[in-house]
């Protein structure tokens, strides 16, 4: 049994979930979501934090600072209880209440954005807050996850191993687009892989990650305000776009089968079952992230009155969900045909999809 005496010292990274019988296509689905800081923003946390200490960046009296929608804040709190730094989170007002009392309870500071930046979102206010503060004190130690290559160096030498040796016949892999540091991770180690390996990017309708007109996004996770600095898109096939109402039905979706998970996971969910609906083949193997679990987004996507806030009250009547109280039992054949209709009309009405160049 593992005997641990550091939190960020567990990390379970090879738990898949074959979602074959919810989606009635071949999907696994990697969960990051099994360690103390209950996300996959601990691999980047420990080679950042880690690799600034090896630097000589971070003494006794450095303050650690980052911004975060919530996630790597988390596990930045988990890692700075544990080696004795303290630690502020610059976040917004979108991040989930629990998520900002975990911090807090962890010993770590939370500074709340309220302002929307040039793009319509908080990104950009953020990081001028947290540029301010480090111009004011010297004390204060960005690892700004934005531009660090440690965050997309800690999926080249872990998340992609870890799914390379379960998976040696893998097909494609479908990845949230978020500071781009597991989707480059990931990218840039299958491109050297024996064998060829689609990237599918998932991001959120309203990113301007991959270009595109800017919109209002709620879910936090996925998604950003501006070009990520980390993205290299020649590592990248396809591009995937979903509306925030595909990636609360997924969730939902899941749920009802017993699997709780967060925003981003639906969205790469949702995302990836659109996508094999349209390409997929009985012999393909696929495999999906799933960046955390879903006990954060309780006050949020798992919850009415905030989602008929924002959503309206037939959020969670589009068609997957239709679909799926249609057939609630065995899924057969009939479910797959209505899967690929449900997703052709999805296609047509909320999915947003840009087609990338194939590697050669």
């Amino acid at each position: 049994m593992p005997v641990i005496s550091a939190p960020h010292s567990f990390n379970e990274g090879q738990l898949y979930v074959d979602l074959q019988p919810i989606l009635g296509r071949s999907l696994y689905l990697k969960c990051e979501g099994f360690n103390f800081a209950g996300s996959i923003k601990l691999k980047a946390a420990i080679e950042m934090v880690e690799s600034a200490e090896r630097d000589g960046l971070l003494t006794k009296d450095s303050v650690l600072i980052e911004s975060s929608s919530g996630n790597l804040g988390v596990a930045l709190s988990v890692i700075a209880a544990s080696k004795g730094y303290r630690f502020l989170c610059v976040t917004d007002s979108r991040c989930n209440l629990s998520t900002r009392l975990l911090m807090e309870a962890l010993g770590s500071e939370v500074h709340v954005i309220a302002d929307l930046d040039a793009n319509g979102g908080f990104l950009g206010a953020r990081i001028d807050y947290v540029r301010a503060l480090c111009a004011s004190d010297e004390r204060y130690v960005w690892l700004s996850q934005y531009t660090n290559p440690g965050n997309w160096q800690a999926h080249y030498r872990k998340t992609a191993p870890e799914i390379a040796e379960q998976f040696p016949q893998l097909d494609v892999l479908f990845v949230g687009a978020g500071t781009t540091g597991t989707l480059m991770g990931c990218a840039r180690y299958f491109r050297e892989w024996h064998r060829p390996v689609r990237i599918v990017a998932v991001d959120t309708v309203g990113s301007v990650a991959f270009g595109g007109t800017p919109g209002r996004r709620m879910i936090p996770g996925l998604g950003m305000s501006m070009r990520p600095p980390l993205l290299d898109e020649s590592y990248v096939d396809e591009v995937i776009q979903v509306e925030e109402a595909d990636t609360i039905r997924a969730c939902h979706r899941l749920a009802r089968r017993g699997f709780l998970f967060g925003g981003s996971t639906g969205t790469v969910v949702s995302g990836a079952s659109g996508w094999l609906d349209r390409h997929g083949s009985p012999d393909l193997t696929a495999v999906a992230i799933a960046p955390d679990l879903g006990e954060r987004y309780l006050d949020t996507i798992y919850q009415q009155t905030w989602l008929e806030d924002l959503y309206g009250d037939r959020v969670l009547h589009g068609d997957d969900d239709e679909r799926e109280e249609a057939d609630d039992g065995a899924r057969d054949s009939e479910e797959v045909t209505a899967g690929s209709a449900g997703a052709e009309r999805a296609s047509h009405s909320g999915e947003h999809r840009h087609r990338r160049g194939s590697r050669s």
